[in-house]
């Protein structure tokens, strides 16, 4: 009778070859690992650069859209810019009469209207985004810049003078924008008597 005493194991190639199959293998992970934790603060800048882009568009869409400004006696019941006691608002400030020099900060002139916003911006480098008084929120959004812009644009059935398209544009420190952007429509009065 002949015994085969063969042994079973691994040979010593055949270990070289899976210690450097799961070294690359490894060495894979850890590189997109690597990209994964370098890029990690990238979704931070861009959820507060939308936080800041959807809190400015709230603010613009709230204000009033009135045929007359409405400061103007007249705002709450005019069908037509002629009705108005002064001048009717057009896109951009007012620049003249009791309107010059509203801005966003101010006390007594502030922006009265979703016209005023047409072309506000906050700039990064110069205080970056402050609230309403003027305040800077926070040191952290000094790198941070936005702007408004305001537009007349029809809506379905609803007439360009009487929508408005609002796009506010946030830049973070990343240079990548984030655009949101909203209709505001004239609420009262929509019809002649």
């Amino acid at each position: 009778m002949y015994t085969s005493n063969r042994q079973r194991g691994v040979s010593l190639v055949e270990l070289v070859m899976f210690i450097v199959i799961v070294s690359v293998a490894l060495a894979a992970i850890l590189l997109v690992m690597n990209t994964a934790t370098r890029g990690s603060a990238d979704p931070l800048v861009r959820k507060q650069a939308l936080a800041i882009a959807e809190s400015l568009l709230e603010e613009v869409e709230l204000m009033p859209f009135t045929i007359c400004d409405p400061d103007d006696g007249m705002a709450a019941s005019a069908y037509l810019p002629s009705d108005c006691g002064t001048v009717a608002p057009v896109v951009g400030a007012e620049g003249m009469g009791a309107e010059a020099g509203e801005t966003r900060y101010s006390a007594t002139a502030p922006f009265d209207n979703v016209n005023d916003y047409n072309g506000f911006a906050m700039n990064a480098g110069t205080g970056g985004i402050v609230d309403i008084s003027g305040t800077p929120i926070s040191a952290a959004l000094d790198g941070y810049s936005a702007i408004v812009t305001v537009v007349a644009q029809a809506l379905g059935g609803i007439a360009a003078a009487d929508s408005l398209l609002i796009i506010v544009s946030v830049t973070g420190p990343d240079g990548v924008p984030v655009v949101v952007d909203g209709m505001r429509t004239r609420h009262a009065p929509r019809t002649l008597p």
